[in-house]
């Protein structure tokens, strides 16, 4: 009895070592083991690496743990600074290159021990769907989303990649792998990257690219997706491919333009290469090439069946049975290199290339071209020194730029370059290493110089006298590059170097040009060969437009429909004698000519508006208000309304009129504050209830307390009425004089606010006096 609990105490023991083992097997976080957080760069990585290891070695720390927490740092490590492994534990939690599909091998495991017991062979069909039975050809080329984003769009710049999008269960994937296989070894030797995403695993990329179905094959060049929709045969693949590429890649020479296209060195700064071939069309490895090189390099094709082509290669001693590569730099009746053999190979032809990327003595166009012909010093072994020749831009072809070309030409050392600026589109860089400018004004320098870091910090010698090209000149270049090797604290003088303006960037509107192209072609081929599902967004967003189009063209069809039946009156009102021109009113039934409102709205200041219309409006807002009387409110509206009416499409500025028999001790009120352009007489004269000032208009500004007064002017016409009526005062309203009847229709009423115009655009300007009150008085 004793003996079996032991064994069950043994086994227990066992078990819960096991689980122990496994659950911190599980809790293995390298990320933690490290300190560092998930989005940590490698940097950061190798940092804390170094000081754990350094804390926690065997041989310095003697800590009973420090052996098995020195192996979790080294594991942790090992995980993170490999790329690979640390996308596998990022999205499945493991390391391990086949972990990612451990979930999907147990689904199939468990599938597989299903069918064999009912003696099911999916051979039988010949689909190998199990894992185990596929080809690694697809293995090799797998993506993950961060490879895709951070190596496969970026070297899309240098070369076309050609993608297929596949998953388990799929029928179609299997009929396509034999062709698939076949074409991914041809063009993988040209040059061309493949890849391969299984929706299945990395649905997150399958969905970026959008692909909705499977199989897929797209490509991609310069970061743009492209689908192709042909049959998977292996032509059209091929052709697929130099689809993708710009078709002004390589152009065609002749005898007739070899000369024009070997001295575009001189503009584009490149060197020119020559194929020669027997193929009438350019063969793909070479356009493949010209697209990895654009940037450096200018190709053409030569084809060597034209009997003009003949005498070309004779020129350059070419053998018409084998394709050949020349290379041009600033001789083009000598090519500066040549290869020439049966079946060049992509490593063959790269090698040469790079060789020969630059000019002998290349100019210096951009900063970017710097970096690469001059770059930083990494230390005292790997020196490099510039040589750089300041010229004009005229003295291109002179002796002295000559001479500076047969130098570099008969230069050996691989630790000197030869490059030339031209002073006049570079001042700031040729200035800076120049000393005295004025002593090489219109001529050329050279300067030697190493750089010491990007920031643009160098240490350079400039040859005391101008660079003419003669023999001493180069006596004495040579001798300062043999004691430059000897002693390079040569270079005594510092300088930070400017950055250098980019020479052959395209102008704005031209570089608009192009991404407007690009983007009017990438629509094209969105609308005629994406699948429906892809193009949803772009037809929902058209649908959307046009049913917003018409939906506003009809609610304002209506709505003008309306409103033109309001504005028609159920009676007609007598028409009013007209003038010389039609004036606007203050009534809807207005004139044709103005537009669909067709009316000035005009409220009566009273005590139940006085507050929301003056004493509490908003800032910035002003009451325009006009000063009648009973008699005169008809003529006098009318007028205010003509005159105001090109005003009111300001929204800031509200019209209003004020009663005089009801409001005149509120209205002198205001204009004790403004005595100098409204003079009031003693209120204990005779006519002190007969004072005349309708007309007045007054702009009252309620929230900073302020308003502005315009007076009627007299008129010629006032004067004389004035005249005839004797002793009236002549501020009095000759309507309401008593007894004086006979003055009555000698005033015109109209007349009075002739210039009202002009002041509201005065008031506008801001330009009108104002006059300030302690606050606004009760409308009785």
């Amino acid at each position: 009895m004793e003996v079996r609990k032991l064994s069950i105490s043994w086994q227990f023991l066992l078990v819960l070592i096991l689980i122990l083992q496994i659950l911190s097997a599980l809790d293995f976080d390298p990320y933690r083991v490290l300190g560092v957080s998930r989005t940590a760069s490698q940097a950061d990585i190798k940092k804390a690496y170094k000081k754990l290891a350094r804390e926690w070695h065997p041989d310095k720390n003697k800590d009973p743990g420090a052996e098995d927490k020195f192996i979790q740092i080294s594991k942790a490590y090992e995980i993170l600074s490999n790329e690979e492994k640390r996308t596998n534990y990022d999205h499945y939690g493991h390391a391990g290159e086949n972990q990612g599909y451990q979930k999907q091998q147990q689904r199939e495991y468990r599938f597989h021990h299903f069918h064999e017991n009912f003696y099911f062979d999916e051979s039988f069909f010949h689909f190998p769907f199990n894992s185990e039975r596929q080809d690694s050809i697809d293995e090799k080329y797998l993506l993950h989303f961060s490879h895709y984003v951070n190596e496969v769009v970026p070297d899309s710049f240098r070369k076309p990649y050609l993608i297929k999008i596949t998953s388990d269960w799929c029928f179609s994937c299997i009929h396509i792998e034999p062709v698939w296989k076949e074409v991914v070894q041809e063009l993988e030797g040209l040059g061309v990257g493949i890849g391969v995403v299984h929706a299945g695993y990395e649905r997150r990329l399958a969905h970026h690219l959008g692909a909705h179905s499977t199989p897929s094959i797209l490509g991609i060049i310069n970061g743009k997706v492209s689908f192709f929709h042909n049959a998977v045969v292996r032509d059209n693949l091929r052709q697929f491919v130099e689809s993708l590429l710009p078709g002004n890649l390589v152009e065609k020479v002749t005898s007739k333009n070899y000369v024009r296209f070997l001295t575009g060195w001189q503009q584009e700064n490149k060197p020119h290469v020559l194929l020669f071939d027997q193929g009438s069309s350019i063969p793909l490895l070479y356009k493949l090439t010209a697209f990895a090189y654009k940037d450096y390099l200018s190709f053409g094709y030569v084809y060597v069946g034209f009997r003009a082509a003949e005498e070309m290669a004779r020129q350059f001693n070419v053998n018409a049975h084998a394709p050949a590569i020349l290379i041009f730099k600033e001789h083009i009746n000598k090519p500066a290199d040549m290869i020439q053999a049966r079946g060049l190979k992509k490593q063959v032809i790269d090698d040469f290339i790079t060789q020969n990327k630059y000019l002998l003595a290349a100019r210096l166009t951009s900063q970017k071209l710097f970096h690469e012909l001059c770059p930083v010093k990494r230390s005292h072994r790997q020196r490099k020194y510039c040589v750089v020749l300041l010229t004009t831009e005229a003295s291109k072809m002179s002796k002295a730029f000559e001479a500076f070309l047969s130098f570099a030409l008969a230069n050996t050392q691989d630790t000197v370059r030869f490059v030339h600026v031209y002073s006049g589109r570079q001042p700031e860089f040729a200035s800076t290493l120049l000393p005295n400018s004025e002593a090489f004004q219109g001529k050329s320098a050279v300067s030697i110089l190493e750089r010491r870091n990007t920031a643009g910090r160098v240490v350079y010698k400039t040859l005391e006298d101008p660079w003419t090209g003669s023999e001493s000149d180069r006596f004495v270049l040579l001798g300062y590059l043999d004691q430059l090797r000897k002693d390079p604290a040569l270079l005594s003088s510092e300088a930070v170097l400017p950055e250098l303006a980019d020479e052959l960037a395209p102008m704005f509107l031209l570089r608009w040009l192009y991404s407007t192209s690009d983007y009017l072609a990438d629509i094209w081929d969105s609308v005629f060969h994406n699948n429906w599902r892809e193009m949803m967004p772009l037809l929902s967003l058209i649908f959307s437009a046009l049913f917003i189009l018409f939906g506003t063209v009809i609610v304002q069809a209506f709505s003008d429909s309306s409103e033109e039946q309001e504005s028609q009156p159920p009676e007609k009102e007598e028409v009013p004698e007209k003038t010389g021109k039609t004036e606007p009113s203050f009534i809807k039934d207005i004139s044709s000519k103005v537009p669909k409102k067709g009316f000035v709205e005009v409220t009566e200041l009273t005590d139940v508006t006085y507050t929301s219309n003056l004493v509490r409006l908003r800032p910035g807002h002003m009451n325009v208000v006009l000063i009648l009387s009973a008699s005169t409110k008809n003529s006098l509206l009318q007028k205010f309304a003509f005159e105001v009416y090109s005003f009111t499409g300001s929204s800031c500025l509200h019209f209003s009129f004020l009663s005089l028999d009801k409001h005149r001790e509120w209205l002198e009120y205001l204009l004790e504050f403004a005595q100098d352009a409204a003079p009031i007489p003693n209120q204990y004269d005779k006519h002190f209830m007969e004072r005349d000032y309708t007309g007045y208009v007054l702009a009252l500004n309620g929230h900073k307390k302020y308003f502005c007064l315009f007076k009627p002017q007299k008129t010629l016409e006032e004067e004389e009425a004035l005249g005839a009526c004797g002793d009236l005062d002549p501020s009095l309203h000759l309507s309401e004089s008593r007894g004086k009847s006979s003055c009555v229709g000698s005033k015109p009423i109209k007349g009075k606010l002739n210039k009202l115009s002009l002041w509201m655009e005065r008031l506008l300007e801001g330009s009108l006096q104002r006059f300030y009150i302690p606050s606004w008085p009760e409308l009785d």
